[in-house]
């Protein structure tokens, strides 16, 4: 078992508007002596933003903004912006989130050269309905019948005069290229899907999409598993390059008497090829167990999004009962000798 220290609350709800209700499940990336945090922010009536803190070290606040770093702007995600995750690659931070527009959750990009300014990329997920994703997936056999009960919203095919979507959240880009392209971690509940993109991301066209989901059996990085993630998995932080491949901290979901449960799980892919699961802890990385974690907005919570490494320790930012930040660490070289010791 891997020894994780519970550093504690980070960040709380405040009385400034845009985060009066809660705040939870950061991007982090360190720039180095600091750490950026962005953050959502959940204001009255359940609509988010995103805020910024920034950290000195892995645990000491610095500077926190007292508004909105980015806001909702367009119709897709006018309900909010929600759960980040960044990355840097070459000269340019990827900034990721979920845009919910009441309806439907889909994967947002946007890129900066500051952290200061952005320039929206849009929706970069596909927008295709339950029929369609089934009618393609299955082309070349079942696939996992948790999709059609995650993903078919009741039967409902359109509300509101919006065609209801699958939800494809947790977009996150691994934090260079590899042989040359991009790529991202999805998910389409309840298993995590690679997508390799060229560098040019306006090559992922109806067309793009249309053949990735007649292979989609081909892109699933990881499947639920072990008892703590059997309902469904999940991306969580941007994947950090190890000498032993990429490590992947995800989040990992099971049911239980008092509802679902969501613990934070680890497992290592293929340096070159992420596709390949090369290990896997068969137990969680660490489960909801302080009250800040079992209550709140969503009780029994732990949602790690965002991480970094100072030595040889790596800490993890998570969202614990979707109301407020908090931080675990442990000793980066003893998970990876205890994944390394769970090869798949």
């Amino acid at each position: 078992m891997i020894n994780v220290i519970k550093e504690g609350i980070l960040l709380q709800k405040t009385n400034n508007d845009f985060e009066n209700e809660g705040v939870l499940n950061p991007a982090a990336i360190r720039d180095g002596d600091y750490v950026h945090l962005l953050y959502r922010a959940v204001s009255q009536g359940n609509h988010s933003s995103i805020g910024y803190c920034k950290l000195k070290g892995p645990l000491f606040i610095e500077t926190r903004n007292e508004k909105a770093l980015l806001s909702p702007e367009f119709d897709y995600e006018c309900h909010g912006i929600e759960d980040p995750r960044l990355v840097k690659i070459e000269d340019t931070y990827y900034l990721t989130f979920t845009a919910y527009d009441g309806i439907n959750a889909l994967g947002c990009l946007a890129t900066s050269k500051d952290l200061v300014h952005f320039e929206r990329r849009g929706i970069i997920v596909p927008q295709i309905t339950y029929e369609e994703f089934n009618h393609l997936a299955e082309a070349k056999g079942i696939i996992n019948d948790k999709y059609f009960r995650y993903n078919q919203h009741d039967s409902i095919l359109e509300k509101d005069g919006k065609k209801m979507l699958i939800w494809d959240k947790n977009l996150i880009f691994f934090p260079r290229k590899i042989n040359g392209k991009l790529l991202f971690l999805h998910r389409i509940r309840p298993e995590i899907q690679l997508v390799v993109a060229a560098e040019d991301l306006g090559e992922l066209t109806d067309k793009f999409w249309q053949n990735y989901f007649l292979h989609f059996d081909e892109y699933i990085v990881l499947q639920p598993k072990y008892e703590h993630e059997v309902s469904y998995i999940g991306g969580g932080c941007p994947p950090i390059e190890t000498e032993f491949g990429w490590l992947l901290i995800y989040h990992g979901v099971h049911d239980s008497l008092q509802g679902y449960v969501y613990s934070a799980c680890a497992a290592l892919l293929d340096i070159e090829n992420p596709q390949k699961e090369l290990a896997r802890l068969p137990y969680p990385l660490f489960v909801p167990e302080f009250h800040w974690e079992l209550k709140g907005e969503v009780n029994n919570v732990c949602f790690p999004t965002g991480a970094v490494v100072f030595e040889d320790r790596l800490f993890i930012y998570y969202g614990a009962a979707d109301e407020r930040i908090a931080c675990a660490s442990m000793s980066l070289s003893e998970l990876l000798k205890e994944l390394m010791t769970n090869k798949v």
